[in-house]
């Protein structure tokens, strides 16, 4: 194990994985709506029968959030990556290394597809209150999975350019823009829906 170790940090550095200004907005905007999702979860009056419920709810949220915000700059999938390239290369399997990357992606997509059932049912009988955090979970999912996947046609998507905006700006800040809505409306609300 020391061996891939020292083989991935030879090719994997710590370092700002998206230096740019925007980089740093998202990161920014990651941390924001990660430590709001928190308040949400302490402010909001949620309806005493699904309080438990809905307080998990956004909690999950924010740590998903705080996650994608040190993950944004500290690029941990590239060291992943790397570690993988090098099991596979000091282990012997490099050449079949396309079996291994299948299975990782459908696990990733599968765990992906679990932690969002489960918030949906967490959400269940809530969704006018949380819908839209449900809808914005999706798309940090759904950006999240198409990075992980990295199929060169949707990277090369992904960085095309509109009127000066990469789309893979707007897509990453989709997700966190409507949890951060469904979390202000619902503690500007109360979230008290009956």
């Amino acid at each position: 194990m020391n061996t891939i170790w020292n083989c991935a940090l030879r090719t994997w550095q710590v370092g700002i994985g998206d230096p740019g200004v925007t980089g740093w907005v998202i990161v920014g905007l990651y941390l924001l709506v990660g430590l709001i999702c928190f308040v949400a979860a302490g402010r909001t009056a949620f309806p005493w029968y699904t309080a438990r419920r809905e307080k998990f709810f956004w909690r999950a949220l924010g740590l998903v959030l705080l996650a994608l915000a040190v993950n944004k700059q500290l690029d941990l999938q590239s060291l992943l990556t790397a570690s993988a390239r090098c099991a596979a290369q000091l282990q012997g399997w490099y050449e079949n290394r396309r079996v291994v990357q299948v299975a990782f992606i459908v696990a990733i997509l599968a765990f992906m597809l679990l932690f969002a059932l489960l918030l949906w049912t967490i959400v269940r009988g809530t969704l006018r209150r949380n819908g839209l955090a449900l809808i914005g979970l999706i798309f940090v999912l759904g950006f999240v999975a198409v990075r992980a996947v990295g199929f060169h046609g949707m990277d090369a998507l992904i960085n095309m350019r509109v009127q000066g905006v990469r789309v893979n700006w707007a897509l990453e800040i989709t997700g966190p823009v409507l949890i951060l809505l469904a979390a202000l409306i619902n503690m500007r609300r109360g979230a008290v829906d009956q």
